[in-house]
């Protein structure tokens, strides 16, 4: 286990980048010209990110970027 002091201004930006990621990967994952192996690949990447998110972020906040179902199924 590895831990770290940051700042609250550290602590927003973390949030913002991670919110940004995470919202690119969803919009990534809905392209139908990308290949299943790919799709899988940014899922893992998003839920560990999803995982990061957790942890800096208010549980109202983390409702918003829970991995939807239905795009799961789509590909």
């Amino acid at each position: 286990m590895l831990g770290f002091l940051v700042t609250q201004n550290e602590i927003k930006e973390l949030r913002y980048l991670l919110k940004r990621e995470m919202e690119e990967i969803l919009f990534d994952i809905q392209d139908s010209r990308m290949d299943q192996v790919v799709k899988q690949a940014l899922e893992e990447r998003y839920r560990i990110l999803f995982k990061l998110f957790i942890r800096i972020a208010s549980p109202s906040e983390c409702k918003k970027y829970i991995f939807p179902k239905k795009i799961y199924k789509k590909y």
